[in-house]
């Protein structure tokens, strides 16, 4: 049985975090929103615990965990050395949607970080989570709470969904503000590389830190005897149980393609999800006619942060729905876009459409 309680997202109610901060020490499980998704937390520094996390959540252990704190002086204790970098992104990112790939201390389990000699650690910003953390005066290891692979969860029924009766407390604290996952910058490497893509993009890095790199190996395929170097690195990941197609160019061209293959699908009885940015709304409009065909307009292509909000909720609904195919045209590749695109290519899993 999981518990499921309400709070205020801007001033908790101390009950609320009270009975979260004991669960943690205890060595439960304990969903809760922070300003990017939802995340599962534990104890990061309780083993046992740390395993019961991956099997809740069905994660292969090759995948490390980030590790939450409030306040750039807690990272001593996890860190085998705290590099230059940390104070200068702390005063300009932190706390934020900013993870930090550090040197780990011995203090932090193996199974945190996956057998690496680096811990990723982050500050949140939102009030229900720093509130828990502080309550329960230890580090918290907090993926996103689903299912490993599923979109992650942006709204508290998005964890009941997948994880309900498996773990032990849900905060219920209203949908997140961002809703994609935070930047990973690893400061082990020379020089700072972007390890997944976020809110925090590379041009804000690079006025704060000069030159930084973004990782661009093709896609990682999961080994039991490798570890990833950071959460969110897998070729399929976010994905909806509905096969997902991501149709990128320019709605000249990309958007007729997707409207053709739509049609073949709408044809054979098929239910079919679309999800495009307003600018395509008429191109797509003829599919409109058709009572299969599940119109999902997310925000504009000028205006990211609503993409990026909208956007996992929108593949959870079209499962909902029991759309058999999304389809979806891609967003702009630059600032949070990025972002967006990264997670589309990942629950795309090699299914993307140049046109």
């Amino acid at each position: 049985m999981t518990d499921v309680i309400r709070v205020s997202p801007d001033s908790p109610e101390p009950a609320g975090i009270a009975k979260a901060a004991e669960c943690l020490r205890r060595g439960g499980l304990v969903a809760f929103p922070t300003e990017t998704v939802y995340g599962l937390g534990v104890n990061a520094l309780d083993r046992e615990a740390v395993r019961r996390l991956f099997a809740a959540k069905q994660r292969p252990t090759n995948d490390p965990l980030i590790v939450h704190v409030t306040s750039v002086d807690s990272i001593a204790m996890l860190a085998l050395r705290v590099p230059k970098d940390v104070e200068i992104l702390a005063r300009h990112f932190w706390p934020g949607p900013l993870t930090l790939v550090v040197p780990r201390s011995p203090q932090v389990p193996d199974e945190v970080t996956a057998g690496l000699p680096t811990v990723a650690v982050r500050v949140p910003v939102h009030p229900v989570a720093r509130a828990i953390i502080d309550a329960a005066a230890l580090p918290v290891a907090a993926p996103s709470a689903n299912l490993f692979s599923r979109p992650s969860p942006t709204q508290a029924s998005h964890v009941v969904d997948d994880l309900g009766g498996r773990i032990d407390l849900i905060i219920d604290g209203g949908s997140t503000m961002i809703g994609v996952e935070s930047t990973v910058l690893d400061l082990t490497s020379d020089p700072p590389t972007i390890l997944r893509p976020g809110a925090i993009t590379a041009d804000m890095l690079r006025e704060v830190l000069g030159r930084v790199e973004i990782f661009r190996a093709a896609t990682i395929e999961p080994r039991p005897d490798a570890a990833l170097p950071s959460p969110g690195m897998l070729e399929k990941h976010y994905s909806p149980r509905a096969e997902l197609t991501l149709f990128e160019g320019p709605t000249g061209t990309a958007v007729p393609a997707l409207v053709n293959v739509a049609r073949e699908h709408l044809s054979r009885g098929r239910i079919v999800g679309i999800i495009a940015a307003e600018e395509d709304r008429d191109e797509l409009a003829s599919l409109t006619s058709d009572r299969n065909a599940l119109l999902c307009i997310i925000g504009s292509h000028d205006a990211p942060t609503d993409v990026a909000t909208r956007l996992y909720a929108t593949l959870r609904d079209l499962d909902s729905a029991r759309a058999h195919v999304i389809l979806v045209h891609g967003f702009r590749d630059d600032g949070l876009g990025a972002a967006v695109q990264d997670r589309l290519r990942r629950a795309a899993a090699g299914r993307v459409v140049k046109a």
